[in-house]
């Protein structure tokens, strides 16, 4: 266990709190570490679909699958200035949570480091908490951090 961790990110500064404790046990257990990127699809409205409208969301696309791996990159880079053994993936799915669990399996991680948003009430039920659906569903541990730095598992 803790061989090989893989720590979601969004880009968000909640997310990246779980960093931290990723290099915490990665340092512990001369871990790999691999950054995912979980992209969706860009979405049109029905009845939107023309020739501009496919071309947009080709662009759109593109656009974020190039700031996912532009800041992925910068991540492992500075990872690997610490001396950690980084890699990253960016994969496109509608379910980040599915996506989530299915990255574990294919690259072989035995542990999540992730961050839950922090969401409560009404815009959890409404959204679904991602850190949740990871926490039931991994076959792995996972190991959630709030944003305010208090890890539960």
């Amino acid at each position: 266990m803790f061989k090989h961790l893989l720590v979601p990110l969004d880009g968000s500064g909640f997310a990246e709190a779980a960093l931290p404790y990723a290099l915490e046990l990665a340092a512990q257990f001369d871990s790999d570490i691999t950054l995912l990127r979980v992209i969706m699809p860009p979405r049109l409205g029905e009845g939107a679909l023309t020739p501009e409208s496919a071309d947009f969301t080709v662009r759109v696309r593109d656009d974020l699958f190039k700031d996912a791996i532009e800041y992925l990159q910068q991540q492992k880079g500075s990872l690997r200035h610490q001396n950690f053994r980084a890699h990253y993936q960016v994969v496109e799915a509608e379910d980040v949570a599915a996506e989530i669990i299915s990255s574990v399996r294919g690259s072989g991680a035995d542990t999540v480091v992730m961050c839950t948003h922090g969401r409560g009430g009404l815009s959890r039920w409404l959204f679904g908490s991602v850190a949740t659906r990871v926490l039931q569903s991994a076959p792995v541990p996972v190991l959630v951090v709030r944003p305010g730095g208090a890890a539960a598992a």
